[in-house]
Order: structure tokens, then C-alpha cells, then sequence
């Protein structure tokens, strides 16, 4: 399968996204000029548009997709996540949201959850305008969101294994989005269903994917913005952490000791960043990475050859990439 993306494609990819983004901040304008301030707050300071991205390649796969619907599609899909973003902050009580002061810290916690309920309305005043099959799909993927979120609060129970319960958590929270992301362009395109299967279980593999690359950079990278060990120093479970966890070597005490410790010190914080890198523990989460994207990339076999297939196998590709 290739990877290039054609000339033509790639601009009339970037005109489309160009126009999403316009409507975006658009969508989050309200009666009050502080609401508006208040739910642009994250808009505008930029992000991925990775969802929007695999609704305008998902509507490659039927036919001549509505550019109108198009466009109603890609921002149910982003502004339901940058709402998700607002409670996020909340729950996890954030300083920072994509380099800037959270919701929540430059207003408090109310605003930063009222403001999340005004854009998940927004969504569904848009997705209405699709029609009740999308409505339907939006109001599934937010369940899943809701559940996943819970389970994440309350944790693993008696009985439950800590990693198949995280991965089931990044499953409802990051991949259930990025799969209906993907099924509204095949909607959208009037793509049939054994496509939009096709699509639904590629985008799930692929949330997987994206959160789980996070965990590793968490640990490894110093060049992609965030600070290296913030979820390791606030003891949010990540890939790496918990494959550590599980771990019955002898010889893995003392760095499961020094992970489950107080690390709000930042040379001890320094420290077992500096030893989990060194440990075989992170190719075995590369490795882990490695496995849901080959998923991914199978569940694309039966779409139809084209630039849009090899924009999505890109896709998956480089979020592999960009943990290694």
C-alpha cells in the first residue's frame, strides 16, 4: 500500500479543513460576549483537527459528498471533543490546555463545565441538521465518552485487570470519537455499510493508537511541547507505567518503587524518567503501539485503492512514528 498523497488531494484536503476551521469559531459565538470568549478559549488555541481530518477522508469512500453536510459533520465531531476538553480539565483539575492557563484556571470549575454543556449543545443542534442515523451515531459515541470517563474515575475494581481496564478507558474516551469521526464521512458520502464498518474499525484502532503514542512521549520526548513526565509525576496511569506494574521480575522493584513514589521533586521526577527510558518496558509499549496499528491498517483492506486509503494509512503511520 503507498503513502503518497497527490498534489490535488492534499489541497483540496487543506481547503476543506481551512473552511471547518472558519465555521468552528463561528459555532462557538453566543448571546453573550463572554460566553463566546469562554468557549473560543480552547478553539483558538489551535489543535490536532485530527477528527475533522478523517471526516474529510471518510467521505472519499461513497459518493459525491455534500460539501454543506461535509463541513456539519466535522464540527459535531470537534466541537463534542473540545467539549469533552472543558470537563477533562475539570475532572483532572489541568493548569494547562494546548500551551495555554485551563478553562478552569482562568475561570473555575462551574464556568469551565457550563461552558462544555454549551458546546456539546452546539454539536447537537448541528448533528440535527443531519438527520436522526447521525443524531443516533452522536448520541452513542457520547455514552461511550460518559462511561469511559467514569471508569477512569473510579479506577479498576477487585477482580479487574489494570491494563485491559486502561486500554478499554482509551477505547471510550479517545476511540469511539476518532471512529465516528470517520463514519460521518462515509455517512455524509452515502458510503455502504460494509464500508462504514470498515471505517468505524479503523478509527477505533487508531484512537488506541494516538493515546497510546501519548504515553510513550509522556516519557520520552522532550521536543513535542509538553513536559516530559507530567502524567508520570501527577500518577496518571499510562501504558509504560502500568506494563511496569505488571511486571513480576525481581529486578523490576526498584523502578516500580521510584514510579508509584512522590515525584513531585524534579530531580527524583528526573531521575525515573531517566531509567523508565532506559527500560525494555518502553519497546514493549512501542511494541504494543505497533500491534493496534497493524490492526488498523488491516481493517482498511477492503476500501477502495486510492489517495484517500493512503492519506488514512499515512495517518496511522506517522502516529506510530512520532513515538519512536
Amino acid at each position: 500500500m503507498t503513502q503518497v498523497v497527490d498534489e490535488d488531494f492534499e489541497a483540496s484536503l487543506t481547503r476543506r479543513l481551512a473552511v471547518i476551521e472558519e465555521e468552528l469559531v463561528k459555532a462557538a459565538v453566543a448571546d453573550s460576549p463572554f460566553v463566546t470568549e469562554a468557549a473560543r478559549h480552547i478553539i483558538d488555541a489551535g489543535g490536532k483537527r485530527f477528527r475533522p481530518l478523517l471526516v474529510n477522508l471518510g467521505s472519499h469512500f461513497g459518493g459525491e459528498a455534500d460539501e454543506t453536510d461535509l463541513v456539519r459533520a466535522a464540527l459535531v465531531v470537534e466541537l463534542t471533543h473540545v467539549a469533552s476538553l472543558y470537563h477533562d480539565d475539570v475532572m483532572d483539575d489541568a493548569d494547562l490546555r494546548r500551551g495555554a492557563p485551563s478553562a478552569n484556571r482562568r475561570w473555575d470549575n462551574s464556568i469551565a463545565i457550563l461552558v462544555g454543556d454549551y458546546l456539546f449543545a452546539r454539536a447537537s443542534t448541528t448533528v440535527a441538521d443531519l438527520g436522526t442515523d447521525y443524531v443516533r451515531l452522536q448520541a452513542e459515541t457520547f455514552a461511550r465518552l460518559v462511561q469511559g470517563q467514569i471508569a477512569e474515575t473510579r479506577g479498576p475494581q477487585a477482580g479487574d485487570d489494570p491494563l485491559e481496564h486502561y486500554l478499554q478507558v482509551v477505547a471510550d474516551k479517545t476511540g469511539s470519537l476518532i471512529a465516528t469521526s470517520a463514519v460521518f464521512g462515509g455517512m455524509v458520502a452515502g458510503a455502504p455499510q460494509q464500508v462504514l464498518d470498515a471505517l468505524s474499525a479503523f478509527g477505533e484502532e487508531i484512537g488506541v493508537v494516538f493515546q497510546l503514542s501519548d504515553d510513550i512521549i509522556d516519557i520520552t520526548s522532550n521536543v513535542t511541547g509538553k513536559t516530559p513526565g507530567t502524567d508520570l509525576r501527577e500518577g496518571i496511569p499510562t501504558l509504560p507505567t502500568l506494563m511496569l506494574k505488571a511486571s513480576i521480575d525481581p529486578a523490576d522493584a526498584e523502578l516500580q518503587q521510584m514510579v508509584a513514589g512522590d515525584l513531585s521533586d524534579d530531580d527524583r521526577l528526573a531521575r525515573t524518567l531517566e531509567a523508565l527510558r532506559a527500560h525494555p518496558v518502553i519497546e514493549r509499549a512501542r511494541a504494543e503501539v505497533q500491534r493496534h496499528a497493524d490492526l488498523a491498517l488491516a481493517h482498511l483492506e477492503p476500501l477502495p485503492e486510492g489517495p484517500a486509503k493512503d492519506a488514512l494509512a499515512k495517518v496511522c503511520n506517522d502516529l506510530v512514528s512520532r513515538s519512536n
